[in-house]
């Protein structure tokens, strides 16, 4: 089969991410006496020239299993923005770790790249094929820090935990296959409607979506997610909350809505239930942490409960919301770790006892933060809660929201006290802070984001309804 430019046009942005991945790899090896600051700007840049493409690089390739669309578009978005601002933070503190190592960027690229075709994948073979290029990439990223032991047990804890997710998906793909004799999402899906639901149905669609839940982090598959984010190096941390959570939730949305169409009754009562338990474990767990890697991580899990409620409504409404709710995420979240990546030993929660009187921008900064994380208007973070909350009571559903807002009220307990000890402790030890123009370019990137999504938020709701059009 000859293959021209024009079929090969659809994954040009894969490509040239892939392909630059790979030259910084070359480019260490021509230069291993250090690594220089330009390797992330080349990130930056074909991040940028990957999203100029991408609107002009739609339709299907390789016989229909690569598909770039509006939806895989919005999420590529995603990628990229946590991408840029991952790198940004990273410059400075990468030498603060003595972690500065010429293939953090590159494996920071790949990653992005096993997301991208993640999103556009329609066929579960290059969907895997996608998840485990991210998923290797993020176990390196976790260890990266070589002379470090937390950093080692993370990644160590991040790749066994993540091998048998893997495993948990291979079975459900084989039991698919076996089935319906494909492995694409439409092929199955058009099976699936001619038939009825089987114990193999369900036992495929239970392993998917168990793997599914590793990667997003929901409950009871969530156990690796506290530990990985305390011992990866925060600007890992960072990138891991952000990127392979909405890559998860994009797979998600694709599978779900598409192959597993006709049994929506089946995998909304379990969803329910993982949504549910979800919630709780990360929003119960998280009042008692200490360190603030940690309550963020239980964070993180709890934000993966609410985005699920989107899933569990099954409407193109709630599917339009989870992708809001992701973008805003991205924002909110990279925002927070920027803050504790600038503080000095800034993980302690105790650390940020008088912080607004040492450092009252650092500070107010974090607020923003805490309180869009908590979904306090006017932030985005209000917007993404209710964008949410109200497609699934439009689907029939209120019940799940009304338990959705009891876990959000102790989510403002925990969120809150971040903000009370800036504000309202006195100082205990005095917190260097390490500005320096990138990580504050981070930060400005994203306290804009933050309230222009919540003061307008028709920017980035208006465009998501558009892609379903």
């Amino acid at each position: 089969m000859n293959i021209t430019f024009a079929d090969l046009t659809p994954i040009i942005p894969e490509i040239i991410v892939a392909a630059v991945a790979a030259s910084l790899l070359l480019i260490e090896l021509l230069d291993k006496d250090k690594t220089k600051d330009y390797l992330g700007f080349i990130g930056i840049g074909v991040a940028l020239v990957t999203i100029y493409l991408i609107p002009s690089s739609q339709g299907s390739a390789f016989n229909g299993m690569f598909i770039s669309d509006g939806y895989s578009s919005y999420f590529k978005f995603i990628f990229l923005i946590s991408l840029v601002l991952t790198i940004l933070i990273s410059f400075k503190f990468l030498q603060r770790e003595e972690a500065e190592y010429g293939e953090y960027y590159s494996l920071l690229l790949f990653a992005t790249a096993g997301m991208m075709l993640m999103a556009s994948a329609a066929d579960l073979i290059l969907l895997y094929v996608g998840l485990e290029l991210m998923a290797l990439s993020t176990y390196i990223l976790a260890g990266i820090k070589r002379h470090d032991l937390r950093s080692n047990e993370a990644a160590m804890k991040y790749f066994l935990l993540g091998a048998f997710s893997s495993s948990f998906l291979l079975f459900g793909i084989s039991l698919l296959y076996g089935l319906t004799a494909s492995t694409n999402i439409f092929q199955i899906a058009a099976f699936l409607k001619q038939g009825e639901t089987s114990l193999t149905l369900l036992m495929a669609m239970i392993m998917v979506v168990c793997a599914f839940a590793f990667k997003i982090a929901a409950a009871p598959f969530h156990m690796w997610a506290p530990d990985v984010y305390e011992g990866a190096p925060t600007s890992v941390t960072a990138f891991m909350s952000v990127g392979p959570k909405a890559a998860g939730f994009a797979v998600i949305g694709r599978v779900f809505f598409t192959a597993f169409e006709t049994v929506q009754m089946d995998w909304t009562a379990i969803l329910i239930g993982l949504a549910i338990l979800t919630m709780a474990v990360g929003n119960i767990l998280a009042v008692v942490q200490t360190n603030i890697k940690r309550m963020l991580a239980y964070s993180s899990i709890a934000h993966a409960g609410y985005a699920l409620i989107g899933i569990i409504a099954g409407t193109t409404e709630g599917l339009n919301a989870v992708m809001v709710y992701l973008l805003i995420y991205a924002f909110m979240n990279i925002g927070a770790f920027t803050i504790v990546i600038l503080l000095d030993k800034g993980e302690s929660i105790k650390g940020y006892n008088g912080l607004s009187k040492s450092h009252p921008i650092v500070a107010a900064m974090m607020l923003v933060f805490m309180f869009s994380l908590t979904g306090i208007p006017p932030t985005a973070g209000f917007i993404g809660k209710f964008n949410v909350f109200m497609a699934a009571i439009n689907a029939g559903y209120t019940w799940v929201v009304v338990v959705a807002i009891i876990f959000s009220s102790i989510s403002a307990y925990y969120y809150l006290r971040v903000v009370m000890n800036m504000y309202m402790k006195p100082m205990e030890e005095e917190m260097l802070i390490h500005p320096n123009p990138a990580n504050g370019a981070a930060l400005l990137i994203s306290i804009l984001m933050v309230f222009v999504i919540g003061i307008m938020p028709s920017v980035v709701v208006g465009y998501t309804f558009q892609l379903f059009m």
